[in-house]
């Protein structure tokens, strides 16, 4: 194993006086490069993780405001757990957990079928062949690239629409809730999906499913035991991603909430012009938990799908 040689001063190795002050600025440029080096992803990781590591370290804080620090102490966490138990705790502890819950179930609900559908996607244009294929795998990606403000926009419209034609056929009122809300979460993470799905796919070798389908296998029984097997790392990957846009997503499900269907992003917007409860650092540092240990089970289950690939 070779060493880079020092950084030498150009006077001391017989360099003419012309070329001194070059090699003088090239050597101090490539020390400050050896500084940037380590201190820029220093500095990244600290923008980062700083703001997430003042909330976790503040969730455990004893006074309510979090502009000062008063001692250690449980008692946010404590209020969370009580209130999860069917014990007694704030209004607005109740408030925020049940926005905890309507976000969960909505990301859960819309994750389940927006995995489903953007799978079948993505097999679909990269096995089919059909006419309009193209263009219409370029307009399924639209609402990857659509600002949310205008999808928020669109769906609002369209809904109103769907809802005063179903009126004026059946006499029946609907209302946005749940149902808009998931909707709208399927139609921007079906894309996402799709785009992991397809990744995944692309490194998938096609000879796999022929060589299944010439030992008898069928086209369900070539899905299920050669390419699903192989497809579901990137299948989890796309669904944890589906499920965390869906978690903090904020535009589009104010155009499309209803009453009653307050999520967690709705209801920090809702407290931002008055007092914040200490426990919403509580419930964000057991949500970051949770998120951690989801990204770590999925690298687990990609790492073993990945040996059962090679082998």
């Amino acid at each position: 194993m070779t060493r880079a040689a020092p950084d030498r001063d150009p006077a001391r190795d017989g360099v003419p006086e012309e070329r001194r002050d070059a090699l003088r600025r090239d050597l101090a440029t490539r020390r400050l490069g050896r500084v940037l080096g380590w201190a820029v992803p220093l500095v990244a990781l600290a923008f980062l993780w700083l703001p997430i590591a003042v909330l976790v370290g503040f969730s455990f804080n004893d006074a309510a405001s979090v502009s000062t620090w008063r001692g250690f102490s449980l008692r946010w966490y404590e209020n969370v757990f009580s209130s999860l138990a069917g014990g007694g705790s704030r209004f607005q502890t109740d408030l925020l957990l049940r926005s905890v819950m309507n976000s969960l179930w909505v990301a859960g609900v819309s994750t389940v079928i927006a995995t489903t559908l953007g799978t079948m996607f993505a097999l679909a244009v990269a096995r089919g062949r059909f006419p309009g294929r193209k263009l219409f795998d370029a307009l399924f990606y639209l609402p990857v690239v659509i600002p949310d403000i205008t999808m928020g926009v669109s769906l609002a419209v369209f809904f109103r629409i769907v809802f005063e034609a179903w009126q004026q056929w059946t006499g029946m009122r609907l209302v946005s809730g749940f149902g808009t809300i998931i909707i709208a979460h399927v139609a921007f993470n079906v894309a996402y999906v799709a785009i992991v799905v397809r990744a995944r796919l692309a490194t998938m070798d096609p000879s796999l499913e022929e060589a299944a389908r010439d030992l008898g296998a069928n086209d369900w029984q070539a899905f299920w035991r050669i390419t699903f097997p192989i497809l579901f790392p990137g299948v989890l990957a796309g669904a944890l991603l589906a499920f965390t846009l869906s978690l903090d997503d904020f535009v589009i499900t104010f155009f499309t909430a209803g009453v009653g269907t307050t999520t967690l992003p709705l209801f920090v917007y809702g407290l931002l012009k008055q007092r914040v409860p200490p426990e919403i650092n509580a419930v964000s540092t057991l949500m970051i938990v949770a998120s951690i240990v989801l990204v770590a089970l999925s690298l687990v289950l990609q790492r073993r799908g990945a040996r059962r690939s090679e082998t």
